[in-house]
């Protein structure tokens, strides 16, 4: 099939400010020429000052929003975000289970401001459903240390708790672990994809100058989708991290001079102009 005649479906929640989730995967796909759905698993009040409240949908509705979808469009790609509670991470990661296509999994377990957008039953639902019907995760640094349960910025242990994941989950064939939250400090910001190569692990890097802004709302749900899309349009795993890569820093870029809210701003997704 062709690029317009395949579609990526979000299942995450919904961000009424625009910055985040469903709204943010959605000016994703739109901005880089592919078709989204969206099925939503939580409503949120929130806006660029923080999360206020968080109200999951009932699982049964969930699924069904996914199932519908599925057996209508032709979509080759899932990309997952927040699911809120156990069961709703249950619901989605038994539609997944019977999916043939691509999965890609974000693990949201907190918002920006510190907020938790998981209960702490969910962790578990969200490894056991979500995570193991995954082909790629894409957790940022601080979320891959909860998953893992890694305590030092070391790149051999990261690498060492990316090849336990793998072990852990064997459909899994890309993690990425985002640098942005790693050594702040730090002029540059080094992203990682470990790769699934028969016996081997496979280690990429990718290191961009850091963005300075208050811009930064909804980076990790747009860089999933990007990851997601990129995917699609290659089929390649690398060529997708690379290019995820430079689109999230690029909004970053456009975004930075902008002024939407009172608080951290969100990305300026519709300034992307695509490189002929």
């Amino acid at each position: 099939m062709t690029d317009d005649s395949r579609a990526i479906l979000a299942v995450a929640g919904s961000d009424p400010s625009g910055g985040a989730g469903i709204q943010a995967d959605l000016k994703t796909f739109a901005s880089l020429g592919v078709y989204g759905g969206a099925a939503i698993s939580c409503l949120t009040v929130q806006n660029s000052l923080g999360v206020y409240r968080v109200q999951p949908l009932t699982p049964e509705l969930v699924a069904e929003q996914v199932k519908v979808v599925l057996a209508d469009l032709p979509v080759s790609h899932i990309k997952t975000g927040m699911t809120g509670t156990a069961e709703v991470a249950e619901a989605i990661g038994k539609c997944l289970a019977d999916f043939t296509g691509i999965v890609v999994c974000d693990p949201v377990l907190k918002a920006s401001d510190g907020h938790d957008l998981l209960t702490a039953d969910g962790m578990d639902a969200l490894s056991r459903y979500v995570i193991a019907n995954a082909n790629a995760l894409t957790p940022n640094f601080g979320e891959f240390k909860t998953l893992t349960g890694l305590n030092t910025e070391n790149e051999n242990d990261i690498a060492a708790a990316a090849a336990e994941m793998f072990a852990a989950y064997p459909r899994l064939e890309a993690i990425v672990v985002k640098g942005g939250h790693r050594r702040e400090e730090h002029l540059l910001v080094t992203d990682f994809l470990f790769l699934r190569n028969n016996q081997r692990i496979e280690t990429v890097k990718a290191e961009r100058d850091r963005v300075r802004t208050k811009n930064s709302h909804g980076t990790g749900c747009t860089f999933a989708s990007a990851l997601a899309a990129y995917h699609l349009k290659s089929g390649n795993w690398q060529h997708a991290f690379q290019l995820a890569g430079d689109y999230v820093t690029e909004l970053l870029r456009l975004s930075a001079d902008k002024r939407m809210g009172r608080g951290t701003g969100p990305l300026w997704h519709h300034l992307f102009k695509p490189r002929s």
